[in-house]
C-alpha cells in the first residue's frame, strides 16, 4: 500500500514539474517584476482666504537688581497689559501664556577679567487672539500704553478660524490639476490615460506673519494694521493606469 502511494506521489510531482517547465518555455507563466507601471503626478490647489483672526505675541520684560524687584515690576506691568486686552474686547479664553523666564543679567568686569551679575530680567509673554480685526491696531496701542517701556510686541499672524470651505475649493483645484497633468504626460508619451489607481492629499496652510516694531517716537501715532489675504494650500498625489 505504501509503495503504491509513493509511486502515485512521484508521478504527480513529475507531471507538475513538466507542466511548469512547458509553461515557462511557452511564456504562459507570469514572471514577477518590481517595475512600476502607470503615471504618477503631484498637484497643488491654492485659494486666497480672508483672515478673521489676528494672533499677537506680546508681553513685558523687566530688569532690576534682584529677582523679587524685577518680578514685581513685570507683574505690575503685565496686569496692566492684561487689563488693556480685556477692556478692548479680547476674551480671557483667547489669552494664553506662551513664555515666562527669569534669567541673570551679567556684565564683564574689565579690571577683574570676570563676568559679574548685574541684575535679573523677568519676561512674561502671551499670545492673544483678536477676533475683531478692525480693532487690532487699537488693541496694540492700548497694550503699549498700558505696559509702557516694559512692553514687548513680537509679531502678528493672521489666520482663518474655520478653513473648511477654502480647503474644499483648494482640493477641487488640486484634483483637477492632477488629472490635467496626467493627461498631458500621457499625450506626450504617446499612451492613453487609464483609470485612477491611487490618490492622497496633504494640506499646508501658512498664516502670514507680520513682525512688529515700534519706536518711542511712534507712541502718539495710531498703529495701522492690515490683514490682507492668506493662501490656503492643499497638495495631492495621484497615480493613473496606462491603457
Amino acid at each position: 500500500m505504501f509503495k503504491k502511494w509513493l509511486l502515485a506521489a512521484t508521478l504527480v510531482a513529475v507531471l507538475t514539474a513538466s507542466l511548469v517547465l512547458a509553461g515557462c518555455q511557452s511564456g504562459s507563466v507570469p514572471i514577477s517584476t518590481n517595475q512600476q507601471t502607470g503615471i504618477s503626478v503631484n498637484a497643488e490647489g491654492k485659494v486666497p482666504a480672508t483672515p478673521d483672526i489676528a494672533t499677537v505675541s506680546l508681553g513685558v520684560t523687566a530688569q532690576a537688581a534682584t529677582v523679587a524687584e524685577a518680578q514685581s515690576l513685570a507683574t505690575s506691568a503685565m496686569n496692566q497689559v492684561m487689563n488693556a486686552l480685556k477692556t478692548n474686547g479680547v476674551a480671557e479664553k483667547d489669552i494664553q501664556t506662551s513664555y515666562y523666564n527669569i534669567q541673570e543679567v551679567t556684565k564683564w568686569d574689565q579690571l577683574k577679567q570676570i563676568s559679574e551679575i548685574a541684575g535679573y530680567q523677568v519676561t512674561n509673554m502671551v499670545t492673544a487672539k483678536i477676533r475683531e480685526l478692525n480693532k487690532t491696531g487699537i488693541i496694540i496701542d492700548a497694550v503699549v500704553n498700558a505696559g509702557g517701556d516694559l512692553t514687548r510686541v513680537n509679531n502678528i499672524s493672521f489666520s482663518v478660524e474655520d478653513p473648511t470651505t477654502y480647503y474644499d475649493a483648494a482640493r477641487a483645484k488640486a484634483v483637477a490639476a492632477a488629472k490635467a497633468k496626467a493627461e498631458s504626460i500621457a499625450k506626450l508619451a504617446g499612451v492613453k490615460l487609464g483609470s485612477l489607481l491611487y490618490i492622497t492629499e496633504s494640506a499646508s496652510y501658512y498664516p502670514e506673519t507680520v513682525y512688529y516694531a515700534r519706536s518711542a517716537a511712534d507712541v502718539a501715532a495710531s498703529t495701522p494694521i492690515s490683514a490682507g489675504e492668506v493662501d490656503i494650500t492643499l497638495n495631492v498625489q495621484a497615480v493613473y493606469a496606462i491603457k
